[in-house]
């Protein structure tokens, strides 16, 4: 188990004067998240604080040289990559359960974004179609539990990852066994990220 530095973007507007305190523990991590935007309906009036924290924090992370980030992007894929772009030193990005459209998606791939899946995307039409399109050597597994939840109300819980090769089998059309293998790699290969010395 790995603990991360974050700052939702749902609670920037009240957690923003945090920003000191998260850049005075990065050096204590490897990974960062959940950072990111949200301008969905209950949060987009508070869209320019988020704007002003994530491009904050990843100048932060850039600056502290680069981490693994988990980045949420509802409903704003666009800006998160435009702040990415402006960092490109600031490490690798993985967007947690994309939802964005599959422009966007292509766009993030050319960015050599990561992607992480957990079971609730496999439960609508769109999100299905988009993890096809993702790189499998960019696929990583979550569960968002406890917010994401199963039919019956239930928190995901990360023994529930457990299933997705058996469900990701059909729509990558690919065996659980090279399924499980890859996924098993792709997690090596990015825990092997090195942090940059910054005076390099």
């Amino acid at each position: 188990m790995q603990t991360s530095l974050g700052l939702h973007p749902q609670v920037a507007h009240e957690r923003h004067t945090e920003i000191g305190l998260f850049e005075r523990l990065i050096k204590e991590v490897k990974y960062v998240g959940k950072i990111g935007l949200d301008k969905s309906q209950h949060f987009k009036q508070h869209f320019e604080i988020q704007l002003q924290v994530f491009s904050k924090i990843v100048a932060i992370v850039e600056n502290s040289g680069g981490r693994v980030m988990s980045i949420h992007s509802r409903n704003a894929v666009p800006e998160v990559l435009k702040i990415l772009n402006n960092h490109p030193n600031s490490g690798p990005a993985i967007l947690h359960w994309f939802s964005g459209s599959k422009p966007q998606l292509s766009q993030a791939i050319d960015q050599r974004c990561w992607f992480s899946i957990g079971p609730k995307m496999l439960e609508s039409k769109k999100g299905i179609e988009l993890i096809k399109m993702m790189p499998f050597d960019k696929l990583l597994f979550e569960t968002d539990g406890p917010f994401a939840t199963s039919n019956k109300g239930i928190p995901y819980e990360p023994v529930d990852t457990l299933r997705l090769p058996e469900l990701l089998s059909p729509i990558l059309q690919k065996p659980a066994t090279i399924i499980k293998k890859q996924i098993l790699q792709n997690f090596r290969n990015l825990s092997s990220y090195k942090i940059r010395n910054r005076f390099q």
